[in-house]
């Protein structure tokens, strides 16, 4: 092999090394585009998650006042039917 041919070995092989990390890096730049979506749309969801737990935190808490004031009025009213049919 003359120094010609070698060189043009090299050139053919810098030129396939080169092309494939362009391949290469366009698809980590394209994975790497999906992981930002995805972290977003987990984000956005976990957020979401985080309202209605908060929305049902609340609702419980009024469910227990309700309950509680439910029972302290029953507890009068019984109070009044036996003092008045006592």
């Amino acid at each position: 092999m003359n120094e010609a041919n070698l060189q043009q070995k090299l050139n053919e092989l810098v030129k396939e090394i080169g092309g494939s990390a362009d391949l290469y890096y366009c698809k980590l730049a394209m994975l790497a585009t999906q992981a930002h979506e995805t972290r977003k749309q987990l984000e956005e969801t976990v957020n979401n998650l985080q309202e209605a737990l908060d929305y049902l935190r609340i609702c419980i808490k009024y469910q227990l006042f309700d309950l509680e004031a439910t029972r302290r009025e029953n507890n009068y009213l019984r109070k009044l039917l036996e003092e008045k049919n006592g």
